[in-house]
């Protein structure tokens, strides 16, 4: 796995960079080395947000954590990332074509372990579909329409680039653009 460690605010120590390196090496046993993980630390108030990201193909696992010490916020994140792949196996065993690059992690799971963790978990399901007229306008305008619509997000063809954009209301009220490269 390719690994990146970013500090915003904090230096990252030599020694502090092996510590992480030496706890994300437990998912070489899911991703093997086609994988690319980002941990990145940024001072928060009185603690330490850590956000870890890790990309294998086109599928993102990602989780975030606080804690008063950067490694206990990272151990926090591994957890949720575990706890995600744990969570999903049954279902990335049942399309294994997608989850290849798990492909020695899945053959080890046993089956009957699998069912059992999804026991009485419930598979999402597409229950409404919606289509609409992508409309050009300027990022501005989308947030207006936004709030106008009383959505938390809002899809629109961006006139100055040609490209389609997303603006989303943050939960710090803010707004984001999201800009996909394709």
């Amino acid at each position: 796995m390719t690994l990146t460690i970013h500090g915003v605010g904090i230096k990252i120590g030599e020694q502090f960079q092996a510590k992480v390196k030496n706890k994300m090496k437990k998912f070489d046993r899911y991703f093997g080395d086609k994988a690319v993980a980002t941990v990145r630390f940024q001072h928060e108030h009185d603690e330490v947000r850590t956000e870890v990201t890790i990309k294998i193909r086109s599928h993102f696992y990602r989780a975030e954590a606080t804690a008063p010490e950067a490694i206990m916020a990272l151990d926090r994140a591994i957890d949720i990332i575990e706890g995600q792949i744990r969570k999903y196996k049954a279902r990335m065993k049942k399309k294994n074509r997608k989850f290849g690059y798990m492909e020695d992690y899945l053959a080890t799971v046993d089956t009957a372990e699998a069912e059992e963790d999804s026991g009485e978990e419930k598979l999402p399901v597409i229950t409404r579909r919606k289509s609409f007229v992508i409309t050009p306008m300027d990022a501005e305008e989308a947030v207006l329409q936004m709030e106008l619509l009383n959505h938390s997000f809002h899809l629109f063809l961006n006139d100055e680039t040609g490209m389609v954009n997303l603006v989303y209301k943050r939960l710090d009220g803010d707004y984001g653009l999201i800009e996909p490269e394709y």
